[in-house]
């Protein structure tokens, strides 16, 4: 492992820090960017990394996945619908009883993948905007009447998100680890983080090893 270099951005270092502990690596050193609110767009960083001599990316849940269209390296985007459907399976007793809500039109494909693997019941929330940033009205199709749980890979919680989610009928809003959540669970006791280290240290280890990444599609690593 030691022609392996792990090297992290600021917004999560100790998410970083616990793959190099599990894999017995050090994190490198990174410089920051050169002036404030200077933009690192995804192609411009796509272009950084392959220029610097990256030779495989691997990404968790793309916003959009045409934004792999950028790299003209190996990518590798991982979903963590494996370790939703583990989370699910272990922490909601009536699970079987429970409805998968896609929040729009973009996420139906993914949602409606967790459905068909739970067998269970599909709905979707219908959005009709008023303009680019501004949501007119939301329609929801389907029946979700006494369950509320909401499950979420990249839980930013910006503004007035966490009063919202205090003030609503949630059972637990739960989130993955990608982006630190303690301070935010702090003031919101709903809350539950999805920890997917192990998701990424296995990224990380398994090409080095010549092993498949195509069994993180479907599978938990122990």
């Amino acid at each position: 492992m030691w022609n392996i270099k792990i090297f992290s951005g600021s917004s999560h270092q100790d998410l970083s820090q616990e793959i190099a502990d599990r894999l017995g690596l050090e994190l490198g050193k990174v410089d920051r960017k050169d002036k404030t609110w200077a933009p690192i767009s995804a192609e411009l960083v796509a272009n950084m990394l392959s220029v610097a001599g990256a030779d495989h990316i691997i990404t968790i849940d793309l916003h959009a996945s045409q934004i792999q269209g950028f790299l003209d390296i190996p990518a590798d985007n991982l979903y963590v619908e494996p370790a939703v459907l583990k989370w699910i399976r272990e922490n909601i007793p009536e699970w079987r009883n429970c409805t998968i809500v896609a929040p729009d039109a973009g996420g139906a494909e993914r949602v409606a993948s967790i459905a068909e693997r739970l067998n269970v019941d599909f709905a979707l929330i219908h959005k009709e905007w008023k303009k680019a940033s501004e949501v007119d009205r939301t329609v929801l199709v389907g029946d979700v009447k006494d369950q509320f749980y909401a499950i979420l890979t990249h839980g930013i919680f910006s503004g007035p998100a966490i009063s919202r989610i205090n003030n609503a009928c949630f059972e637990a809003v739960v989130v993955t680890n990608i982006i630190p959540q303690e301070e935010k669970m702090k003031h919101c006791s709903k809350s539950q983080v999805i920890d997917i280290s192990m998701i990424l240290t296995e990224a990380i280890r398994r090409p080095h090893n010549g092993e498949s990444v195509a069994y993180l599609l479907s599978h938990v690593p122990l």
